[in-house]
């Protein structure tokens, strides 16, 4: 059987035409699958289609968050109620193409991998911007980390039961899932696709959301800043050692000391704003620590019609 799971904020506009699109190309796929749909505290009409959608199809599951806790939260919900020996997840506003599925569906059936992962060829349609941010973040990450995520990755993809037994035994609060996918390896095919726009509704990603995601991403799966910021301090100090024989020697040759204030104020600033840089990259680790110790579940499910339901995790 097929899992797909479903996160969902705030989609009442493409949430049917999703449901329709789906239904119409699994019958292409011809395997016994159910729809897993996570309601992450959507503050529309998202629960009330959910619930319909559920009364007309025994395949649907629902199942509401007590509030918005994020798409992490959301699709980790969703590995952990989801039954089927296969699972996949998409988004509802169909950027994530459902005609796909039976390709990925047939390569995993071979048996040579473990999962299908998708990726965008283009960015056609998105903000210059906001394009060329998104290829230098996975330029960075992957040289950072041991995380292998390939540019232009979506969240979309197909994988095994046991790919996904991987992923659900990582508990960590502070998830990643881009960076979870890579890190647990298995044998993934990468299944490229053009960008396709949203089939209604906007956006729940603004670019000040993007670019705190991504900072988290770096933080979850790398040391390298607190490495920059450990090498910073041992090349400052080795500077400012260097700098000291240097006033100590011009005032014992010349008998002049170095001079200049604006000169002095100006290092003060600099190393004080190096200093508090690299505190600011301690404080962001110290925080994801801070919130793993405090243990608390990644989602609370309020409503769901699977009476098999995993409600907090």
């Amino acid at each position: 059987m097929l899992s797909i799971i479903v996160p969902c904020y705030n989609e009442q506009e493409v949430l049917p035409l999703f449901y329709e699109t789906l239904t119409r190309e699994m019958k292409e796929v011809g395997c016994p699958y159910e729809v897993l749909l996570i309601n992450d505290g959507s503050k529309d009409d998202t629960l009330k289609l959910m619930t319909k959608l559920a009364d007309q199809d025994e395949r649907v599951k629902y199942y509401s968050f007590s509030r918005n806790f994020g798409k992490e939260a959301a699709m980790y919900a969703g590995f952990t109620n989801a039954k089927g020996d296969y699972v996949v997840v998409m988004d509802a506003d169909l950027q994530d193409p459902p005609r796909l599925l039976k390709q990925m569906w047939e390569i995993l059936s071979t048996g040579e991998y473990d999962s299908v992962a998708t990726r965008r060829s283009d960015r056609k349609g998105e903000a210059p911007l906001r394009s060329f941010f998104a290829r230098k973040f996975y330029q960075v990450i992957n040289r950072m980390s041991d995380a292998d995520i390939m540019d232009g990755a979506r969240d979309f993809r197909m994988m095994r039961r046991e790919m996904v037994e991987a992923i659900l035994s990582m508990t960590e609060y502070n998830r990643f899932s881009k960076g979870i996918f890579g890190w647990v390896g298995f044998r993934t095919y990468w299944l490229d696709f053009e960008n396709e726009k949203r089939a209604g509704g906007s956006t729940k990603w603004s670019f000040w959301g993007l670019f705190r995601y991504a900072i988290d991403g770096i933080i979850n799966f790398s040391q390298s800043p607190l490495s920059f910021a450990s090498w910073s301090g041992i090349f400052m100090t080795m500077l400012a050692f260097v700098m000291l024989l240097f006033v100590v020697i011009r005032k014992l040759i010349f008998g002049d000391p170095v001079a200049g204030w604006a000169s002095t104020i100006s290092v003060i600033i600099f190393i004080g704003g190096l200093q508090l840089f690299s505190l600011g990259i301690m404080g962001q680790y110290i925080a994801k620590i801070y919130m793993e110790t405090k243990d608390r579940p990644h989602f609370i499910i309020s409503e769901s019609n699977d009476e098999d339901v995993k409600k907090i995790r």
